[in-house]
């Protein structure tokens, strides 16, 4: 019998006699594989998820824990995803269907990992906005953050570009690694013990698959190279998966993403960015933009350089997509509520007969 305590269970729910549980560890297009005290069994969703779920964020992902009727001949049925004590989420308005519902308003792409490793490669593409975009949204998550700068062996002296990202984010642990030599390898261990998980998040090219299969001590991932004119990589994982280490520790990794949309990530920014809201509370008033108001605290940390102007943009513009995603998010509630009504109204209308062709 599989202990699915190796695999992060922490008995959070007492299963049912008639349900096995188990964790998803591989989702490919409708299927998914899930390990299980019996082992590893295929299962698809049970047909409630389809007329019940409301979005795409109710359907099991690569991280969950499930219940499900269990088939050793055919598919297992999964049946409900239980609570999770993380997540990681984006906005996504791909289209996909959902029931009859056309929009996808949140995507959890993965769940229930204790440490987020945001991965940024020291080539041409290195950018710290772009990894506090990420950090905004793995505090959200419910994850602890790691950034790991890849690819040491690309640049003559690693320390600069790591010191910026320590200074700009002083609070989080940070690594220089080279996948293919071994550098900094070792540091990682202190995240990768038994029964923990970590999810790896990074764009194309930043160095995932060599990092796992580094981590796994063989290649489990194809390893593409990346393009010389901007050092943007090709899509190397096409789904996503969860791998057991030979550590005891787990890693979830992602498909690479162009763009990470900040979905409902009021807290994350909260956090990530205290010492800007902290300022607000020394303003003479609350309800301003902090551009030309008299006693503005912002405007004053701003002119000694206790606040620097780049990290007050990096506010305004995390602010400024987080709020784009919430009123397109509530557009699209209400337009969905509206059709819905209209629909209704349109068949009650037919049953009475008030249309004529």
């Amino acid at each position: 019998m599989m202990d699915l305590k190796n695999y992060g269970y922490k008995e959070r729910e007492e299963c049912p006699v008639d349900l096995v549980l188990g964790r998803v560890t591989e989702l490919r297009r409708e299927r998914y594989t899930v390990m299980t005290e019996r082992g590893e069994v295929s299962a698809v969703l049970k047909g409630v998820f389809y007329h019940k779920a409301e979005t795409r964020e109710d359907f099991p992902c690569v991280g969950d824990f499930v219940l499900l009727q269990y088939n050793e001949e055919e598919n297992s049925l999964i049946v409900k995803v239980l609570p999770r004590s993380s997540k990681f989420s984006r906005a996504d308005y791909s289209g996909h269907a959902v029931g009859y519902v056309k929009t996808l308003l949140e995507q959890v792409v993965a769940s229930n990992f204790d440490y987020v490793f945001i991965l940024s490669s020291l080539n041409w593409d290195f950018n710290i906005t772009r990894i506090l975009r990420y950090l905004t949204q793995a505090r959200q998550s419910g994850g602890q953050p790691v950034v790991i700068l890849t690819k040491t062996d690309l640049v003559e002296d690693y320390i600069l570009p790591l010191t910026e990202v320590t200074q700009s984010i002083p609070d989080v642990r940070v690594h220089a690694i080279c996948s293919h030599t071994g550098q900094g390898l070792n540091e990682l261990g202190a995240y990768l013990m038994p029964g923990k998980t970590v999810v790896f998040l990074g764009m194309s090219g930043v160095g995932k698959s060599s990092l796992l299969n580094a981590l796994m001590e063989k290649d489990v991932m194809k390893v593409q190279s990346i393009r010389e004119g901007d050092s943007r990589g090709r899509h190397t994982t096409t789904h996503r998966q969860l791998f057991m280490l030979p550590s005891g520790a787990m890693v979830i990794d992602t498909s690479g993403m162009r763009e990470l949309g900040l979905f409902d990530a009021e807290e994350g920014i909260r956090v990530s960015f205290a010492d800007v809201e902290e300022l607000f509370a020394q303003c003479r008033f609350s309800d301003y933009c902090h551009q030309t108001e008299p006693g503005c605290a912002v405007l004053t940390a701003l002119t000694d350089g206790s606040l620097l102007r780049e990290r007050w943009e990096h506010y305004l513009a995390q602010q400024h997509e987080n709020k784009f995603v919430y009123d397109k998010t509530s557009y699209l509630i209400d337009k969905r509520a509206r059709n819905k009504t209209k629909a209704i109204w349109s068949k009650q209308t037919r049953k009475k007969g008030g249309w004529k062709n």
